[in-house]
């Protein structure tokens, strides 16, 4: 009797909704096949990775025309719960469960030509770990360290401990510097006593990985730990990440992509500034890593905390409903108090420099008489100030004094940005931060010849070159992506605030989240209304929490007798609620606003929205592609009083590398009414598409679910 055969179920890194069968030879792979083994195939005329997501003995086609595995990857198989955790998100998000669930798995192990060197590479990796490394204990607080309130939110989330095998999610809301990182890592503590446990610590940038990283080594100098993020060089990502799925590293400690690392062991999980958008992918599968983790701890009934000083609406809505736990933390940790906020009203003349007064920089409007007072009060008492400008580059826009030309980009609807020399090369340039597009600064204008090109205007360099005109003696630090890839990286210029060696910090939002600086005496906010007035309704919010971060750089040093520092934020619009609220250090009261403002407009979090995103190098025909769609929905009758559809609209960025796109906004207030709809879409448009391209009118298309962004 002939042996029946094994037929395995490949998904591979494609938009294709099917997974595709293959023979395996237990004989020539040396064992039998498991559902989350990672195999090379032979797909279409190359060879490409895939993971078995079925195991059976028959299959819909000839078994003859089926080709057989090729190779079988040096891993253990990915663990159950990651598997329940990306079908999940293939489906919630509505994209293809290959191209899903391979991106997270590092190209170390996507190279099947490599996989016989890599047990040399994980031994080497062994031995290297094995060698005792110096961990100062920075940022380490112990227990008996914490204050009075600090001990009572630790016994809360210790409480829960009796709870064994249950959900738990938890926000820690607190002031920033009330302590909120010395409380969760002393929880992790007692979770780690279990010699088997893993936890999970999510951050939303890069920028804040080394620093945390240096605080939990010094928490747990014996516990292994998997960093992940996207600046670590392939191979270690891969090392980490083998290290986390075998269960060797205790603590996994990452940016949003390490929400969906296989962790075998997971008792806990920690989302550090719950709020930020970054924990939001805009490319590829746009998953939101915050929701991944809350639904993954549901899932494995262990407990999540979200820790925030401005959570987002939808976790304090949840928060004060009960449906999370809520734990506050309303005082800074060691005595300081809150900054003093003062808000400069721009268009009042008394806060300007008059053309006659000393000091006074050549471009007047970049900086008011008012702050560059309090300015230079701070540097006299040996403090160190912080600027904040959201915009790097030395100026937005060139522009031609003569016939109004403008420095456009040509492949994108915005405008290139000027860079100074030393910035993004020898020269100076213009750079669209767009598509990339860098191109030298023309000597006359392209269209009249006019040799009088002006700025429009102001980044982080022109502020930086007025900062050094008005203090000369102030030692001046530029932080932002640039001045970071010039460096040894932002780690780098972050280290020189710490030791002293610097008066001012001008930076973009690259300063102002999750850094404990010991020495700033204020903060100032410029261009906040550029941020304020929106068609995005979160741009309020967003705003908000980025005040509040920055503002909780100053004052932070806990030297009794000594204040919390001042922020400045210089608008037009000081009556704002946004400013108002600020003024009063009030975040409930903001979210309150907020949450009622949303209520009565039926936005989110009391409504569930989707994007249809479409792209091709025409607008009218992306246009006319989702006028086609929506009239196909109409007929269908998805179009019902539960599901609203809005008329198909360009992008904010209209054109953008040469693809001119276009938005269609699906609003439902039932969350299964919009999955529903979306699920018919998707099946609609891969009707007539080759992955996600159209074949009529080669238009790209893709559905976003939950965009953070509209």
């Amino acid at each position: 009797m002939m042996p029946k055969p094994i037929v395995v179920q490949v998904v591979i890194d494609k938009p294709l909704a099917q997974g595709f069968d293959y023979l395996w030879d237990a004989e020539k792979l040396g064992k039998l096949p498991e559902i989350g083994n990672i195999v090379e195939v032979s797909f279409a005329r190359s060879k490409a990775v895939g993971l078995i997501i079925k195991v059976s003995d028959h299959s819909e086609f000839d078994l003859a025309k089926l080709k057989s595995v090729d190779r079988l990857a040096p891993l253990p198989v990915l663990d159950p719960a990651l598997l329940r955790l990306t079908n999940f998100a293939s489906q919630y998000y509505v994209h293809a469960l290959g191209e899903t669930i391979l991106p997270v798995i590092p190209q170390m192990w996507k190279k099947a030509d490599d996989w016989e060197k890599i047990p040399e590479k994980l031994e080497l990796a062994e031995k290297k770990s094995k060698k005792k490394i110096e961990v100062i204990p920075e940022g380490l607080i112990t227990l008996d360290q914490l204050n009075g309130e600090q001990k009572n939110a630790l016994q809360e989330l210790l409480a829960g401990g009796a709870k064994q095998n249950q959900f738990r999610a938890i926000l820690l809301q607190g002031q920033t510097g009330s302590g909120k990182t010395a409380v969760f890592l002393n929880w992790l503590a007692s979770i780690l006593k279990d010699e088997s446990a893993q936890v999970l610590l999510l951050v939303p940038e890069i920028n804040l990985t080394p620093q945390l990283e240096r605080r939990v080594k010094a928490y747990f100098p014996d516990k292994k730990m998997a960093v992940l993020h996207s600046g670590v060089s392939e191979k270690k990502r891969g090392i980490a990440w083998y290290e986390a799925m075998t269960g060797k590293a205790k603590i996994i400690l990452g940016t949003r992509l390490a929400a969906l690392t296989p962790m075998p062991n997971l008792r806990a999980i920690v989302v550090d500034e719950e709020h930020d958008p970054s924990y939001k992918q805009q490319d590829g599968t746009r998953y939101s890593a915050r929701d991944l983790a809350i639904w993954r701890a549901h899932d494995q009934k262990i407990p999540i905390l979200l820790s925030s000083a401005t959570p987002s609406l939808e976790t304090w809505l949840a928060a004060n409903s009960s449906r999370y736990e809520y734990i506050r933390l309303d005082q800074r940790a060691q005595g300081a108090s809150l900054p003093s906020v003062h808000l400069i009203n721009t268009r009042d003349p008394q806060n300007q420099f008059s053309p006659g007064d000393a000091g006074a920089p050549q471009q007047r409007s970049l900086i008011t008489k008012t702050l560059a007072n309090a300015i230079t009060k701070s540097l006299a008492e040996n403090k160190q100030c912080l600027i904040l400008i959201n915009r790097r580059g030395y100026a937005p826009v060139l522009s031609c004094s003569a016939c109004n030309w403008l420095s456009k980009c040509t492949q994108c609807s915005t405008y290139t940005v000027m860079h100074k020399a030393g910035a993004l090369g020898k020269r100076s340039v213009l750079s669209c931060h767009h598509c990339g597009l860098v191109k030298p600064i023309p000597q006359f204008c392209p269209d009249c010849g006019n040799a009088d090109l002006k700025t429009l205007g102001h980044g982080t360099q022109k502020l930086e070159d007025a900062i050094e005109e008005m203090w000369p003696q102030a030692r001046v630090l530029r932080v932002d992506t640039d001045s970071s890839r010039k460096s040894r990286g932002a780690e780098t210029l972050f280290q020189e605030i710490h030791d002293g060696n610097v008066d001012i910090v001008v930076g973009t939002q690259m300063i102002a989240k999750g850094h404990d600086y010991q020495n700033i005496g204020l903060v100032a906010v410029l261009d906040a209304d550029s941020r304020l007035y929106s068609a995005d309704f979160r741009a309020a919010e967003r705003l908000f929490a980025q005040l509040v971060q920055v503002a909780g750089r100053a004052g932070r040093s806990g030297i009794s007798g000594q204040g919390g520092g001042d922020i400045y934020i210089e608008t037009q619009y000081p009556e704002s609620p946004v400013f108002q609220y600020l003024l009063r250090h009030d975040v409930d009261g903001f979210l309150a606003f907020t949450a009622g403002e949303r209520e009565e407009a039926k936005l989110p979090p009391y409504s569930y929205q989707a994007l249809i995103h479409a792209e091709g190098k025409s607008l009218d025909k992306a246009i006319q592609f989702l006028h086609e769609l929506k009239a196909r929905m109409k007929s269908r009758g998805m179009i019902t009083r539960e599901l609203k559809v809005y008329d198909p609209v360009p992008k904010p960025v209209m054109r953008v590398a040469g693809s001119e796109r276009a938005q269609l906004l699906i609003e439902s207030g039932n969350r299964k009414a919009l999955q529903e709809a979306l699920e018919m879409i998707d099946q609609e448009l891969r009707q007539d598409s080759t992955g996600r391209i159209s074949k009529t009118s080669r238009i790209r298309w893709l559905v976003e679910r939950d965009p953070i962004a509209i």
